[in-house]
């Protein structure tokens, strides 16, 4: 079984710490946050590397990057 401990989880919990806050700092709606939070939360490594990749905000960061 995969477990994190010492250095490994503390980094973890810090960058899941990021994405929660970052989560809630979006201008997604209240459902959408739940849900990322949730996914987050539940599912530590892979909700942030879910989140990392598509989370709340990256359609539009990417859309204003081209403009």
């Amino acid at each position: 079984m995969f477990e994190l401990s010492g250095l490994g989880g503390l980094l973890l919990l810090a960058l899941d710490l990021w994405a929660l806050v970052s989560i809630f700092g979006s201008r997604e709606s209240t459902g959408a946050k739940v849900l990322w939070s949730l996914l987050v939360i539940v599912l530590p490594l892979l909700g942030f590397l879910i989140w990392l990749i598509a989370g709340p905000g990256r359609s539009s960061a990417t859309h204003n990057r081209r403009i």
